[in-house]
């Protein structure tokens, strides 16, 4: 078992020297996922920020499920490293060449080049088909170019694989309250919630929705 505050103790100064290189060497060096994880249990919530901080940068797949009820901590900004970390590992999940791709068609989609970063996702979905977040980012990428049926299918994809990826249920919602399938894009808002409560936004974008008049 760590000792919360000598890991803190630890970590702090190179977070605060912004040394992620030497964070990265004492990480790997001196602890195993399984021991970080272990603090994100623990009472000290300074220890339970900076572990899921930690596993941003050395978390794996066995992270996520401790990961995901750290979202429902007490503590703010405990919840927003949490999910910060979650992120981080979801875009790492891939193969080499998919998780090289995922990085370039994000880039390309931050550019505004759409079609390049959906040729770039569809590259990381043939290399690997179980990468969630690849299906997730094409799902955004035919968003932004409001090709929502499409869109659609590929979150649906996403959810398949990571059925905690708040993201994709939010991007689905999203879809549905522009198609006005409005019951759709409440229950999939629901479900982003239920994993992520801290998703305020989707709150209020709910009551908006009940409020909405149904098509007949």
């Amino acid at each position: 078992m760590i000792d919360p505050r000598a890991f803190v103790a630890a970590v702090q100064p190179l977070l605060e020297a912004k040394d992620i290189s030497g964070l990265l060497a004492l990480l790997t060096h001196d602890w195993d996922s399984a021991q970080i994880i272990s603090l994100l249990r623990t009472p000290d919530c300074e220890a339970r920020k900076v572990a899921a901080l930690a596993l941003s940068l050395v978390g794996c797949r066995e992270c996520l499920p401790a990961l995901c009820k750290v979202l429902k901590d007490p503590d703010p900004v405990a919840n927003q490293m949490a999910e910060h970390a979650m992120w981080s590992i979801w875009f790492r999940l891939g193969s080499a060449t998919a998780n090289c791709e995922l990085r370039k068609g994000v880039e390309a989609m931050n550019r505004q080049e759409m079609q390049q970063a959906i040729k770039r996702f569809s590259a990381a979905i043939a290399d690997c088909d179980d990468f969630a977040e690849a299906w997730n980012q094409r799902a955004t990428a035919y968003y932004l170019l409001e090709r929502y049926e499409q869109s659609i299918l590929d979150a649906r994809q996403a959810v398949a694989r990571n059925p905690n990826h708040f993201g994709a249920w939010a991007g689905l919602g999203h879809c549905f309250a522009h198609l006005q399938r409005f019951d759709e894009a409440i229950e999939a808002y629901e479900r982003s919630l239920e994993i992520n409560p801290n998703l305020e936004c989707l709150a209020e974008a709910i009551a908006e929705l009940r409020g909405h008049p149904r098509r007949c």
